[in-house]
C-alpha cells in the first residue's frame, strides 16, 4: 500500500468531556544513526526530539524534526522514521488514543502487522470545533510547559505510583490542548524580532545550564533592559528566565540522577548548585523527594 492511499485516521466530533486519553508508551528513547523500518500504528505518536535531528517520511513527504520539535505520528498512516544526526539522535515517545478505546498489552500491539491486519482496531481522532484538530499540522514546536508535562508522563508510566493512570491522563488531556492551540496563525501574529535570539539562547541554556545564567547576564544576552528580557522570555518561553533556568537545571539533575553512578555533589555542582545544600533543598521542593531517594527509585523500577 502506498503512502497516500492510508484513509486513516477516523476523526470523531467529540465534546471535550468525551477525551480521555490512555497512555500506551511512554519512554526516552536514544537511536542510532540510519533509517527504521517502514510502519504505521494503531494508535497515536507523539514523537519529540530531545537532542539530535530525525527525518520521516509519510504521505509522500518527508520531514526533518529538528531538537524542540515534535512529529504527530497518526494511526493507520504509514510512514518512515530515520535519525540523521550523528552519532545518534535522543526522543521522547508518547503512544496514546484520544477515547480510551485500545487494549494494549505489548508494545508489538502498537504497531501494524500487515499479515494479521485489524482494521477495525484503528483508533479514532477527537476533533472538536474550538480546537484545530491534531493532525491539521505535522510538526510543532511545543513550549516549555508542554515538554515538562510530558517528560511527567513519561515518569508516571515509568515508575507507575498508585493512580499514574489518572494522573498520565490528566497530563496528557493538557498536552493535547496546548498543541491543537498551536496552529500557524498563533505562530505567525506572535512572532516578535527578538524570537530567533530566544531560541539561541534558550538553547545555550539547555547546553550548558551549569553556566551563570543570572537575569542580567541573560538581558545582557539579548542586550535588553532585564525588566524588557523577562517580559519577552514569559511570553515566549511561558515563564520568567529564572524559572525556565531552573526548570533546565532540574531536569538534567533528574537524568544525571537516573542515567550516572556520579555523587550527588557532582550532580549539584554539573547543572549549577555547587552548594550541595542548597541543591538538596532545591531538588526536594521541586521533585518532593530527596536526590538520593529519587536515584534509589529510578534504579529499583
Amino acid at each position: 500500500m502506498n503512502d497516500t492511499n492510508s484513509n486513516y485516521p477516523i476523526k470523531r466530533e467529540a465534546s471535550f468531556r468525551e477525551w480521555s486519553p490512555s497512555i500506551h508508551y511512554a519512554q526516552f528513547q536514544r537511536m542510532a544513526t540510519g533509517a527504521l523500518p517502514r510502519r504505521r500504528l494503531y494508535d497515536f505518536e507523539l514523537l519529540y526530539v530531545c537532542h539530535g535531528a530525525a527525518a520521516t517520511t509519510m504521505n509522500g513527504n518527508r520531514y526533518v524534526i529538528e531538537a524542540g520539535q515534535l512529529i504527530f505520528l497518526p494511526s493507520g498512516v504509514y510512514h518512515q522514521n530515520e535519525v540523521i544526526s550523528e552519532p545518534d539522535a535522543r526522543f521522547l515517545g508518547i503512544h496514546f488514543d484520544f477515547f480510551d478505546e485500545l487494549d494494549i498489552q505489548t508494545e508489538a500491539d502498537m504497531i501494524v502487522n500487515e499479515s494479521v491486519l485489524a482494521p477495525d482496531k484503528f483508533a479514532q481522532e477527537a476533533v472538536s470545533s474550538a480546537l484545530l484538530p491534531l493532525s491539521s499540522r505535522t510538526i510543532y514546536t511545543p513550549p516549555l510547559p508542554c515538554v515538562q508535562m510530558m517528560e511527567r508522563i513519561v515518569e508516571e508510566f515509568t515508575y507507575r505510583p498508585a493512580g499514574y493512570e489518572l494522573a498520565c491522563k490528566g497530563l496528557m488531556l493538557d498536552v493535547l490542548v496546548q498543541l491543537c492551540r498551536t496552529h500557524p496563525f498563533q505562530a505567525l501574529t506572535e512572532t516578535s524580532p527578538h524570537d530567533a535570539k530566544l531560541i539561541d539562547l534558550m538553547s545555550q541554556i539547555e547546553k550548558t545550564p551549569a553556566k551563570d545564567w543570572s537575569n542580567k547576564i541573560i538581558a545582557e544576552h539579548l542586550m535588553l533592559s532585564a525588566d524588557h528580557t523577562a517580559k519577552l522570555f514569559k511570553r515566549f518561553a511561558g515563564m520568567p528566565p529564572s524559572e525556565f533556568v531552573q526548570s533546565v537545571r532540574h531536569r538534567e539533575a533528574r537524568r544525571l540522577l537516573r542515567e550516572s553512578d556520579i555523587s550527588i555533589e557532582a550532580v549539584g555542582e554539573g547543572v549549577g548548585y555547587p552548594d550541595i545544600h542548597y541543591f538538596s533543598r532545591i531538588f526536594r521542593r521541586l521533585e518532593g523527594i530527596t536526590a538520593t531517594d529519587y536515584r534509589k527509585l529510578s534504579r529499583i523500577l
